[in-house]
Protein backbone atom coordinates (compact mmCIF):
# COMPACT_ATOMS: atom_id res chain seq x y z
CA UNK A 1 0.00 0.00 0.00
CA UNK A 2 2.97 2.43 0.97
CA UNK A 3 4.62 1.68 -2.21
CA UNK A 4 1.66 2.10 -3.98
CA UNK A 5 0.93 5.58 -2.83
CA UNK A 6 4.56 6.38 -3.76
CA UNK A 7 4.36 5.33 -7.34
CA UNK A 8 1.29 7.56 -7.35
CA UNK A 9 1.70 10.61 -10.18
CA UNK A 10 -1.15 13.28 -9.63
CA UNK A 11 -1.30 14.69 -6.40
CA UNK A 12 -4.90 14.53 -6.17
CA UNK A 13 -5.18 10.84 -7.10
CA UNK A 14 -2.08 10.19 -4.41
CA UNK A 15 -3.83 11.57 -1.84
CA UNK A 16 -7.38 10.19 -2.53
CA UNK A 17 -5.19 6.57 -2.27
CA UNK A 18 -3.37 7.93 1.02
CA UNK A 19 -6.64 8.40 2.79
CA UNK A 20 -8.69 5.08 1.41
CA UNK A 21 -5.23 3.13 2.25
CA UNK A 22 -5.45 5.03 5.96
CA UNK A 23 -9.32 4.33 6.48
CA UNK A 24 -8.50 0.45 5.24
CA UNK A 25 -5.44 -0.09 8.15
CA UNK A 26 -7.67 1.67 10.87
CA UNK A 27 -10.77 -0.09 10.24
CA UNK A 28 -8.71 -3.55 10.47
CA UNK A 29 -7.14 -2.12 13.83
CA UNK A 30 -10.34 -1.83 15.00
CA UNK A 31 -11.89 -4.95 13.95
CA UNK A 32 -8.73 -6.47 15.96
CA UNK A 33 -7.63 -7.72 12.82
CA UNK A 34 -4.33 -9.41 12.16
CA UNK A 35 -1.65 -7.46 10.55
CA UNK A 36 1.81 -8.38 9.66
CA UNK A 37 3.82 -5.90 8.65
CA UNK A 38 5.78 -6.89 5.18
CA UNK A 39 8.81 -5.71 3.19
CA UNK A 40 8.54 -3.85 -0.04
CA UNK A 41 11.28 -1.79 -2.61
CA UNK A 42 10.10 1.66 -2.56
CA UNK A 43 11.25 3.82 -5.21
CA UNK A 44 13.93 6.62 -4.99
CA UNK A 45 12.12 9.11 -5.71
CA UNK A 46 8.54 8.90 -5.42
CA UNK A 47 6.20 9.88 -8.56
CA UNK A 48 5.70 13.66 -9.47
CA UNK A 49 2.83 15.16 -11.59
CA UNK A 50 4.71 17.06 -14.46
CA UNK A 51 4.61 20.01 -12.75
CA UNK A 52 5.89 21.86 -10.97
CA UNK A 53 9.39 22.10 -12.80
CA UNK A 54 11.90 21.54 -9.68
CA UNK A 55 14.49 24.01 -8.72
CA UNK A 56 17.29 24.38 -6.48
CA UNK A 57 16.17 26.30 -4.05
CA UNK A 58 18.32 29.21 -4.41
CA UNK A 59 16.72 29.46 -8.11
CA UNK A 60 13.31 29.55 -6.69
CA UNK A 61 11.73 32.82 -7.08
CA UNK A 62 10.87 34.78 -3.93
CA UNK A 63 7.65 36.89 -3.96
CA UNK A 64 6.54 39.59 -1.89
CA UNK A 65 3.97 38.24 0.57
CA UNK A 66 2.24 41.62 0.78
CA UNK A 67 0.72 40.80 -2.85
CA UNK A 68 -1.82 38.35 -4.09
CA UNK A 69 1.12 36.83 -6.42
CA UNK A 70 3.13 36.40 -3.55
CA UNK A 71 0.25 34.81 -1.19
CA UNK A 72 -0.73 32.42 -4.07
CA UNK A 73 3.56 31.27 -3.80
CA UNK A 74 3.53 31.51 -0.59
CA UNK A 75 0.52 28.60 -0.45
CA UNK A 76 1.72 26.88 -3.14
CA UNK A 77 5.00 26.22 -1.52
CA UNK A 78 3.00 25.10 1.33
CA UNK A 79 1.56 22.30 -1.14
CA UNK A 80 4.75 21.11 -2.25
CA UNK A 81 5.67 20.96 1.47
CA UNK A 82 2.50 18.63 2.82
CA UNK A 83 2.47 16.75 -0.79
CA UNK A 84 6.18 15.88 0.06
CA UNK A 85 5.19 14.84 3.36
CA UNK A 86 2.69 12.74 2.14
CA UNK A 87 5.29 10.87 0.27
CA UNK A 88 7.61 10.72 3.21
CA UNK A 89 5.22 9.23 5.83
CA UNK A 90 4.48 6.56 3.22
CA UNK A 91 8.24 5.94 2.70
CA UNK A 92 9.02 5.32 6.14
CA UNK A 93 6.74 2.75 6.63
CA UNK A 94 7.25 1.02 3.37
CA UNK A 95 11.65 1.69 3.45
CA UNK A 96 11.70 0.63 7.41
CA UNK A 97 9.33 -2.58 7.37
CA UNK A 98 12.11 -4.84 8.05
CA UNK A 99 13.08 -3.26 11.27
CA UNK A 100 10.73 -4.48 13.83
CA UNK A 101 8.83 -1.58 15.43
CA UNK A 102 5.85 -1.74 17.83
CA UNK A 103 2.18 -2.00 15.87
CA UNK A 104 1.68 1.85 16.96
CA UNK A 105 4.94 2.63 14.42
CA UNK A 106 2.33 2.28 12.06
CA UNK A 107 -0.78 3.90 13.58
CA UNK A 108 1.33 6.83 13.74
CA UNK A 109 2.39 7.32 10.11
CA UNK A 110 -0.75 5.94 8.84
CA UNK A 111 -2.62 8.42 10.48
CA UNK A 112 -0.33 11.28 9.60
CA UNK A 113 -0.16 10.52 5.89
CA UNK A 114 -4.00 10.57 5.76
CA UNK A 115 -3.47 14.40 7.77
CA UNK A 116 -1.24 15.32 5.56
CA UNK A 117 -3.12 14.50 2.37
CA UNK A 118 -6.20 16.30 3.62
CA UNK A 119 -3.79 19.52 4.46
CA UNK A 120 -2.45 19.40 0.19
CA UNK A 121 -6.30 19.23 -0.61
CA UNK A 122 -7.32 22.24 1.45
CA UNK A 123 -4.21 23.98 0.34
CA UNK A 124 -5.13 23.14 -3.17
CA UNK A 125 -8.58 23.54 -3.06
CA UNK A 126 -7.33 27.54 -1.88
CA UNK A 127 -5.34 28.23 -4.66
CA UNK A 128 -8.14 27.27 -7.00
CA UNK A 129 -10.31 29.41 -5.24
CA UNK A 130 -7.47 32.08 -5.90
CA UNK A 131 -6.97 31.50 -9.42
CA UNK A 132 -4.24 29.39 -9.49
CA UNK A 133 -3.42 25.64 -8.88
CA UNK A 134 -0.56 23.43 -7.74
CA UNK A 135 2.28 23.09 -10.24
CA UNK A 136 1.03 26.81 -11.67
CA UNK A 137 5.02 27.83 -10.32
CA UNK A 138 8.37 26.31 -9.92
CA UNK A 139 8.96 24.36 -6.68
CA UNK A 140 12.24 22.97 -5.18
CA UNK A 141 13.33 19.56 -4.16
CA UNK A 142 14.85 19.86 -0.61
CA UNK A 143 12.49 18.20 1.39
CA UNK A 144 13.09 15.24 -0.55
CA UNK A 145 16.77 14.98 -0.53
CA UNK A 146 16.93 14.49 2.94
CA UNK A 147 14.50 11.18 2.66
CA UNK A 148 17.45 10.20 -0.16
CA UNK A 149 20.08 11.39 2.18
CA UNK A 150 18.81 8.71 5.30
CA UNK A 151 17.38 5.46 3.29
CA UNK A 152 19.49 3.56 5.36
CA UNK A 153 19.05 5.01 8.04
CA UNK A 154 15.98 5.28 10.52
CA UNK A 155 17.28 7.10 13.24
CA UNK A 156 18.58 9.51 11.00
CA UNK A 157 14.91 9.82 8.98
CA UNK A 158 13.09 10.70 12.34
CA UNK A 159 15.66 13.10 13.43
CA UNK A 160 15.68 15.40 10.15
CA UNK A 161 12.15 14.85 9.00
CA UNK A 162 9.75 15.09 11.46
CA UNK A 163 12.36 16.40 14.16
CA UNK A 164 13.25 19.60 12.30
CA UNK A 165 11.63 20.09 8.76
CA UNK A 166 8.16 19.20 10.26
CA UNK A 167 9.19 21.28 13.77
CA UNK A 168 10.21 24.38 11.57
CA UNK A 169 6.71 24.18 10.10
CA UNK A 170 5.57 24.53 14.27
CA UNK A 171 8.16 27.89 14.03
CA UNK A 172 6.55 29.03 10.55
CA UNK A 173 3.22 28.92 10.49
CA UNK A 174 1.79 31.24 12.83
CA UNK A 175 3.25 34.25 10.64
CA UNK A 176 1.85 32.74 7.67
CA UNK A 177 -1.74 32.66 9.55
CA UNK A 178 -1.16 36.15 10.58
CA UNK A 179 -0.70 37.19 7.25
CA UNK A 180 -3.52 35.67 5.34
CA UNK A 181 -5.61 36.97 8.55
CA UNK A 182 -4.39 40.62 7.46
CA UNK A 183 -5.16 40.04 4.00
CA UNK A 184 -8.54 38.73 4.65
CA UNK A 185 -8.16 35.56 3.11
CA UNK A 186 -10.35 33.23 5.45
CA UNK A 187 -10.07 30.47 3.17
CA UNK A 188 -6.35 30.08 4.08
CA UNK A 189 -6.68 31.16 7.26
CA UNK A 190 -8.76 27.94 8.18
CA UNK A 191 -6.63 25.56 6.22
CA UNK A 192 -3.59 26.84 8.25
CA UNK A 193 -5.07 26.37 11.73
CA UNK A 194 -5.63 22.40 10.75
CA UNK A 195 -2.32 21.97 9.67
CA UNK A 196 -1.17 24.29 12.71
CA UNK A 197 -2.95 22.04 14.91
CA UNK A 198 -2.37 18.80 13.55
CA UNK A 199 1.55 19.11 12.61
CA UNK A 200 2.17 18.99 16.86
CA UNK A 201 1.21 15.59 16.91
CA UNK A 202 3.39 14.63 13.58
CA UNK A 203 6.60 16.56 15.01
CA UNK A 204 6.39 14.30 18.53
CA UNK A 205 5.31 10.90 16.65
CA UNK A 206 9.01 11.38 15.57
CA UNK A 207 9.88 12.09 18.60
CA UNK A 208 8.53 9.47 20.44
CA UNK A 209 10.04 7.02 18.03
CA UNK A 210 13.37 8.37 18.07
CA UNK A 211 13.58 8.42 21.78
CA UNK A 212 11.96 4.63 21.98
CA UNK A 213 14.77 3.80 19.33
CA UNK A 214 17.52 5.13 21.43
CA UNK A 215 16.20 3.47 24.13
CA UNK A 216 16.00 0.16 22.78
CA UNK A 217 19.87 0.37 22.02
CA UNK A 218 20.77 2.28 25.30
CA UNK A 219 22.03 5.36 23.33
CA UNK A 220 21.44 9.16 24.75
CA UNK A 221 18.70 10.80 22.15
CA UNK A 222 20.34 14.25 22.89
CA UNK A 223 23.44 13.25 21.89
CA UNK A 224 22.53 11.06 18.91
CA UNK A 225 20.05 13.58 17.99
CA UNK A 226 22.66 16.30 17.35
CA UNK A 227 25.53 13.92 15.92
CA UNK A 228 22.75 13.12 13.19
CA UNK A 229 21.86 16.62 12.30
CA UNK A 230 24.84 17.40 11.56
CA UNK A 231 25.09 14.26 9.62
CA UNK A 232 22.32 14.57 7.69
CA UNK A 233 20.87 17.96 7.25
CA UNK A 234 22.16 20.46 4.52
CA UNK A 235 21.17 23.64 6.20
CA UNK A 236 21.19 25.17 9.93
CA UNK A 237 18.53 25.31 12.13
CA UNK A 238 17.30 29.25 12.25
CA UNK A 239 15.41 30.75 15.13
CA UNK A 240 13.56 32.15 16.15
CA UNK A 241 12.00 29.15 17.63
CA UNK A 242 8.11 27.86 18.66
CA UNK A 243 9.61 26.66 21.73
CA UNK A 244 6.08 26.43 23.06
CA UNK A 245 5.28 23.77 20.50
CA UNK A 246 8.16 22.37 20.16
CA UNK A 247 7.64 21.36 23.67
CA UNK A 248 4.35 20.04 22.87
CA UNK A 249 6.12 17.49 20.47
CA UNK A 250 8.70 16.45 23.09
CA UNK A 251 11.55 18.45 21.62
CA UNK A 252 13.25 20.72 24.15
CA UNK A 253 15.76 23.47 24.14
CA UNK A 254 18.61 21.48 24.33
CA UNK A 255 18.11 19.19 21.39
CA UNK A 256 17.73 22.35 18.89
CA UNK A 257 19.46 25.33 20.96
CA UNK A 258 23.25 23.98 20.57
CA UNK A 259 22.94 22.99 16.75
CA UNK A 260 21.54 26.51 15.84
CA UNK A 261 24.38 27.96 17.77
CA UNK A 262 26.87 25.73 16.20
CA UNK A 263 25.53 24.94 12.88
CA UNK A 264 25.83 29.07 12.07
CA UNK A 265 22.73 31.15 12.73
CA UNK A 266 21.28 32.58 9.83
CA UNK A 267 18.29 35.00 9.96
Amino acid sequence: MATAVLNTKDGREKTALSKTYAELWFAARAAGTYIAIGTSTPPLHPARPDKPELLSPRDVPRRRTGSQAGRIALLHAVAHIELNAVDLHWDIIARFGHIKMPIGFYDDWVKSAAEESKHYNLVCDCLESMGSFYGALPAHAFMWQAAEDTRDDLLGRLAVVPMVLEARGLDVTPGMIELFEKAGVTQAVDALNVIYAEEVAHVAYGSKWFNFLCGRDNLDPKDVFHDLVRKYFRGALKPPFNEEKRADAGLPPDFYWPLADQMGVRL
